[in-house]
């Protein structure tokens, strides 16, 4: 189905069926189907159309979600943007989406917002509009989401999915986790990521349920928001499971509602997945994908074993394979590229067709993860690809922060690693080599890398060195500095969904 047709669906057949609600606002399924009709008439009055893309970048809140849905009844497409970007990052991503509208703050995005790009402040988003919302085509090769995702060359990239990725994927997640008009999910997770844009509103919608957006996690309260919304389930990363597993001894919380929690975004340590169902009673799903698949691949399934250490099965509808340098299939048990087949697979990067072509071939998703299948066709991931960081379920790229360390005019030599952290999993820090003469301090790097990156991107440490190891050809090499760093090599890592 097109998703742009959910809204009226839900109030044809249940206009006073609960739909969606935030700390502020609470719509059943007839009044989220006005707000989308509302809003839609004003972006069309803005000249929004077909082909077209809006730009949201917004905390969670319900306008974000009724943004998406009134842009895609007019055919056009939305690209989350992050709120805690940096003015720079914003008007990248805005002029390299060729966003023709920002829904905003406008006290965030000062200084932001390209000439081509209009801004329509978000408390006057839910206005009534008098204008009619023309009447739009659903097509299923429609432009639905830009996401955008950075990669080796440190620009991020805007993964293109369509209405039919969207349709596969809901379709896929609605079947593993047996969803139904009884769910209820209690949003945790950013909207301008693609998780909780698919696995926490989307899909929860196509199926009848509903979505409580969730004020900003903290542990200490999280549960009292379970004890008064009464969610089915949850989608969190293992940050958020383990802050809440430390929680003291004497917290009991009712967590009779839940039929399950879903756990991914970064690697879940088998301890703590013990830890949690053993405290809880709740089942934590462990799952795996990234972007350019649509969110999953993959997840331990809700009914049958499931095996902590793994991200458990392919989801019905796709095919996933390991194959070697060649891309040639390996046996299993034998540890290979993870690579992903199906109608969830991205169309390929905005405006970059050779980094599409290098991406997907043969309609299989090169990944760039290392994994093994099992007998039983679970899937575990033994390393990681691309360098990839991952702190709290936010993906953090080395070549995006040596980029900006490079732009200054004393370094010439960077590498940035991740390094262990208890509470977040990892975080970044930076080896560099400045320019002889010169004396740069570490603690003006950091300065330096706060004016161009968001604050979870920022190196916690920057280490002044002589010079970096390198191979035979002058190539830098990470081992030697991740191994100083401490990074744990031998570690499961991985992006799972």
């Amino acid at each position: 189905m097109h998703c742009a047709t959910i809204p009226e669906q839900r109030a044809a057949a249940d206009p006073l069926g609960r739909c969606l609600a935030d700390p502020r606002i609470e719509l059943d399924n007839s009044g989220f189907a006005q707000a989308v009709a509302n809003v839609a008439a004003g972006l069309a009055a803005d000249g929004i159309g077909r082909g077209d893309v809006v730009a949201v970048m917004l905390p969670n809140r319900a306008e974000m979600v009724v943004a998406m849905f009134a842009s895609w009844s007019l055919g056009a497409a939305m690209t989350p943007v992050n709120p805690v970007l940096t003015a720079g990052e914003v008007g990248y991503q805005l002029a390299d989406s060729g966003a023709k509208l920002l829904i905003a703050d406008p006290d965030l995005v000062a200084g932001a917002v390209p000439s081509s790009a209009r801004l329509r402040p978000v408390d006057e988003l839910l206005t009534p509009s008098t204008a009619a919302r023309p009447a739009a085509e659903h097509r299923m090769d429609d432009l639905a989401l830009l996401i955008y995702t950075s990669g080796t060359t440190g620009r991020p990239k805007g993964v293109m999915l369509d209405h039919a990725n969207l349709d596969a994927m809901s379709g896929m997640l609605i079947a593993a986790l047996e969803l139904s008009p009884a769910d209820r999910c209690l949003l945790i997770l950013p909207l301008f990521h693609v998780n909780g844009l698919m696995v926490s509103v989307v899909s929860v919608l196509r199926a009848g349920g509903s979505t409580v957006i969730a004020p900003q996690f903290a542990a200490d309260s999280f549960w009292h928001q379970v004890e008064k919304r009464r969610p089915t389930f949850f989608s969190a990363v293992p940050t958020i499971c383990q802050k809440l597993t430390s929680l003291p001894e004497e917290v009991h919380p009712d967590v009779s509602s839940l039929r399950f929690v879903i756990v991914g975004a970064a690697p879940a340590a088998p301890q703590l997945i013990e830890s949690f169902e053993t405290r809880f009673g709740v089942p934590l799903l462990e799952g795996y994908g990234l972007s350019e698949c649509t969110v999953a691949a993959t997840i331990n399934p809700l009914r049958g074993p499931r095996k902590p250490g793994s991200v458990g099965v392919v989801l019905p509808g796709q095919q996933v394979r390991i194959v070697n340098e060649q891309g040639q299939p390996v046996p299993g048990g034998v540890s290979g590229e993870v690579t992903v087949k199906g109608p969830n697979v991205m169309r390929g990067y905005l405006g970059k067709p050779g980094e599409t072509a290098k991406t997907i071939t043969g309609g299989w998703l090169h990944t760039g993860d290392v994994g093994r299948m099992d007998a039983e066709g679970y899937l575990t991931l033994v390393d990681r690809a691309k360098d990839m960081i991952i702190r709290a379920g936010e993906n953090i790229y080395p070549k995006e922060i040596e980029n900006v360390l490079y732009a200054h005019p004393d370094v010439t030599e960077a590498a940035v690693v991740g390094r262990p952290h208890q509470t977040y999993g990892e975080e970044p820090v930076a080896f560099v080599v400045i320019r002889p003469g010169t004396d740069t301090s570490a603690t003006e790097l950091i300065t330096h890398c706060k004016q161009s990156l968001a604050w979870f991107k920022v190196p916690r440490e920057v280490y002044l060195e002589p010079s970096l190891p390198k191979n035979s050809v002058g190539k830098i090499i990470k081992g030697p500095l991740q191994d100083r760093a401490g990074a744990s090599r031998g570690s499961a890592p991985g992006a799972p969904a």
